[in-house]
């Protein structure tokens, strides 16, 4: 394969603007020939669709006139505030960007283009619904312009869709200009909020029937939902792959991750599961290693796991396969001595092949004014917990079990080891925990032991009833416990602002991005009830919901930016021209189109420095 083909396949932006250039040079070439119609128009990659019709259907529509201009004037009323509030999270926004030296996923240039395959949280998968939700979005926005239009009596000039290449990125409605100037300025508002009105009701709707009647027919499937598989580890060795469900464990059947989970500890070195792929079940032998897969820096053993991982071989002189090995072990010794296989560590850091290390919950630092703190502890140094009150604790999940036992207030003797490996003990006066119940210590806890993250197996679970309970669905008991976000449910608000944040549920502590029921993620649920006889019908009817509501939304807050030539911007004029004409200034258009154009830049500013903010300083060398 030679450098193009290389550069070709290891960038689909590349194939993207590939694409345009031909699609470019072909409409150009058809309308230089006449072939296009009249109604169509080309520049470059941007296709209008131009027509008169609809507006005979716009005028029935628009008969109820007091109607409409009650529900416009709460739209204008929602617009105005969503417009503040994007122009303040803009600036805030931009101003974090700048203060970061590594910019977040979120903040890359092609993140911000909703085009599937091109924008790392929508994969290509889902290209037919969001692009199905995005024509409905530009259809129902510019729809609403035109609308209002007729309710003010402004007449229409034409409408119709603007693409960019095959897709479509805009509606328009081109009222009269002589008509809109002779119109009042409510008037004038109101149809220019009509558009964000229109989508947001839109969202309303389509997520009422996502979180109802759609969601509530689906259900996770049976098993454990394998959403990444470890490399190098042993179910990779075995070919469990992403997208199975582990649905029995040495022949035992096990209908939740739970359940898989328990039966997988009280299995042997050896055990035989079998996977479901969605097109039949298969049983694998799997061979269990216990592999470091992560580390916390300065850990006592002083592994750094840099992208495979590190197998540990014995422990106290005891060869170990698995975490109930590696714990039975330990036994109740606060230290223990560990062997790693240096020689298979090609891409990890083993500062010793053997070490006496203390056993415990990893503590990645003391919190400020928390109750180790207080207690004594020292603030920014690591510390490996031992024991509370003389129970010992071997990892993080022993450590919030026995905090889960104890009262908020009650004193706690917590023995541990510092950074410099000596035995300390704090008596330390608890907290309540902020995420469960039981007290709490203030620290920080890395998952596993002695800040070492153990698997002995090598999968994640995709958490498919919890991203069910936050589309409003059932996931089952205990499906959200410990899972950001999880309080998102208790209202419809808060299941509005769980889905418009799923596709880049990375960025908010959640472990997979959810796009939809799409893909190998359907193997992790199923239809039921009277959705049932649509089958696999039920997960595109879900997806074309989920995806319209939240392209509705995004496209709301969008055109709610103070900015021309958006909507927040035309409605920002009409209330600059309300407070103006009460100024006496003497050139009220001039100070008018300096606070449009001055919040334009702002919103412009914003935006490039959101974007490539901290790029510029780093160039600088001011970051």
């Amino acid at each position: 394969m030679n450098a193009l083909s290389e550069l070709f396949a290891e960038n689909t932006l590349l194939w993207v603007l590939t694409g345009v250039l031909a699609y470019s040079a072909v409409a150009i070439w058809l309308r230089d020939r006449g072939v296009l119609p009249e109604s169509v128009r080309v520049s470059g990659p941007v296709l209008t669709l131009r027509t008169l019709r609809g507006r005979v259907f716009l005028n029935r529509l628009a008969a109820p006139k007091r109607f409409w201009r009650i529900v416009a004037n709460l739209g204008l009323g929602g617009a105005l505030v969503a417009m503040v509030g994007s122009f303040v999270l803009i600036l805030s926004s931009a101003l974090s960007a700048l203060r970061t030296a590594q910019p977040s996923a979120i903040q890359q240039p092609q993140n911000f283009l909703i085009i599937p395959g091109v924008n790392d949280f929508l994969p290509l998968s889902v290209a037919p619904e969001i692009v199905a939700g995005l024509a409905v979005a530009m259809v129902v926005h510019e729809g609403a312009h035109g609308l209002l239009c007729r309710v003010e009596d402004i007449d229409i000039e034409s409408m119709g869709l603007v693409f960019f290449a095959l897709l479509p990125v805009g509606a328009f409605v081109e009222p009269n200009e002589e008509a809109t100037q002779e119109a009042s300025r409510g008037a004038r508002a109101r149809m220019f909020a009509a558009g964000v009105t229109a989508n947001t009701v839109l969202t309303v709707i389509v997520f009422a029937l996502l979180f109802g009647p759609v969601v509530g027919a689906i259900a996770p499937a049976p098993g454990y939902a394998v959403g990444e598989v470890t490399p190098e580890s042993p179910a990779a060795a075995a070919d469990i792959t992403s997208g199975d469900r582990l649905v029995a464990v040495d022949g035992t059947p096990v209908d939740t991750a739970a359940e898989f989970e328990a039966a997988l500890a009280d299995a042997g070195d050896t055990v035989s599961v079998t996977a479901d792929d969605g097109d039949g079940e298969r049983t694998v032998e799997v061979e269990r290693e216990l592999q470091v897969i992560g580390s916390a820096g300065g850990n006592p053993l002083g592994v750094t796991i840099e992208s495979e991982p590190v197998a540990i071989a014995s422990v106290n002189g005891e060869p170990v396969a698995t975490e109930r090995g590696f714990l039975d072990a330990v036994g109740d010794a606060e230290r223990a001595t560990v062997t790693v296989d240096a020689d298979g560590a090609a891409n990890a850091t083993v500062e010793s092949e053997t070490a006496e290390i203390p056993i415990g919950a990893y503590a990645l630092g003391v919190q400020e004014d928390g109750p180790l703190h207080a207690a004594g502890a020292p603030l920014g140094e690591p510390m490996t917990i031992v024991a509370i009150d003389g129970e010992r604790v071997r990892n993080n999940d022993e450590l919030s079990a026995v905090l889960g036992e104890r009262e908020p207030g009650a004193t706690a003797e917590v023995v541990a080891y510092d950074a410099d490996d000596e035995r300390v003990s704090y008596d330390v006066a608890l907290d309540p925990h902020p995420n469960r119940e039981g007290g709490f210590v203030g620290v920080s806890v890395f998952p596993g032991s002695s800040g070492l993250a153990l698997d002995d197996f090598g999968v994640s679970e995709y958490p498919a009833g919890a991203y069910l309970e936050l589309l409003g669905g059932d996931g089952g008991e205990g499906a959200t416990d410990g899972l950001a976000l999880g309080g998102l449910t208790d209202s419809p608000l808060g299941l509005v602002f769980a889905s418009l944040i799923l596709p880049l549920g990375s960025l908010f502590g959640l472990p997979f991005n959810f796009a939809g029921f799409t893909g190998e993620m359907t193997n992790f649920f199923v239809v039921e009830g009277s959705l049932a006889a649509l089958g696999g019908g039920t997960f595109l009817l879900a997806n074309l919901l989920f995806w319209t509501g939240w392209i509705n939304i995004q496209l709301a807050l969008f055109n709610c930016l103070p900015a021309f030539p958006l909507d927040g911007g035309r409605i920002l004029r009409m209330v600059a021209e309300a407070v103006v004409s009460r100024v006496p200034v003497s050139d009220r258009h001039a100070a008018v189109r300096t606070i449009t154009v001055s919040s334009g830049l702002v919103m412009l500013a914003g935006l490039i420095m959101m974007i490539f903010g901290n790029r510029i300083l780093m160039a600088l060398g001011l970051l």
